[in-house]
């Protein structure tokens, strides 16, 4: 079983996307789903119980090793990059997208009240939204959904995992209160300059 398991992290780190177990147990076939699912679980439980840089996290139907987030900083600072943000107007629109999938272009401008075409092109590009259809109606527009690699990006094992509004608002709050301490900590270190 030992043996196993170090096969099974070593095709998880190897993976570049999420590894599902259905994937894992193509190279097992004589292992029982069950047990592979245990050995995930242990190794999940031993990279977070270790409490060190890498975790091991279920993300987008699969699993992945991930950077531990309260070390990002540090990670940035070797990176030097800047990672790839969405404009206000691209966020916006992936949150309705996200929400209201499946949903066709002219609902999410009655949402947002402004053409989307550039932020909906950009995030077709990013691979964060895509194409799921057409609607059945004269015309029949394109109907837009999110894709793995948003759950991916998003840290989200499935669209189910999006917060609520009650989540939204304490998220919030919490950011707000998070920007003050930021602020009052720039004024005391500028006072004491």
């Amino acid at each position: 079983m030992e043996k196993i398991k170090a096969i099974i992290e070593a095709l998880i780190f190897a993976s570049d996307t999420p590894l599902a177990p259905e994937k894992i147990r193509a190279v097992f076939p004589d292992v029982e789903k069950k047990e592979i699912q245990e050995i995930i679980d242990q190794l999940v439980s031993e990279y977070h119980e270790r409490q060190g840089g890498i975790l091991l996290q279920e993300v987008a139907g699969g699993f992945q090793f991930r950077t531990n987030a309260e070390l990002g900083k540090w990670v940035k600072k070797l990176k030097s990059t800047k990672p790839h943000n969405l404009s206000p107007q691209a966020m916006e629109t992936l949150a309705i997208i996200a929400y209201r999938q499946p949903i066709v272009k002219s609902e999410i401008e009655s949402i947002r009240g402004v053409d989307v075409g550039g932020p909906l092109k950009n995030l077709l590009e990013k691979k964060l939204v895509r194409i799921v259809g057409r609607k059945d109606v004269p015309g029949k527009p394109i109907i837009y959904g999110t894709t793995k690699k948003f759950l991916e990006v998003f840290n989200l094992k499935n669209i189910m995992d999006l917060p609520n509004m009650r989540e939204l608002k304490e998220l919030n709050q919490q950011q707000e209160l998070l920007m003050q301490d930021m602020d009052e900590e720039k004024i005391q270190e500028d006072v004491a300059e």
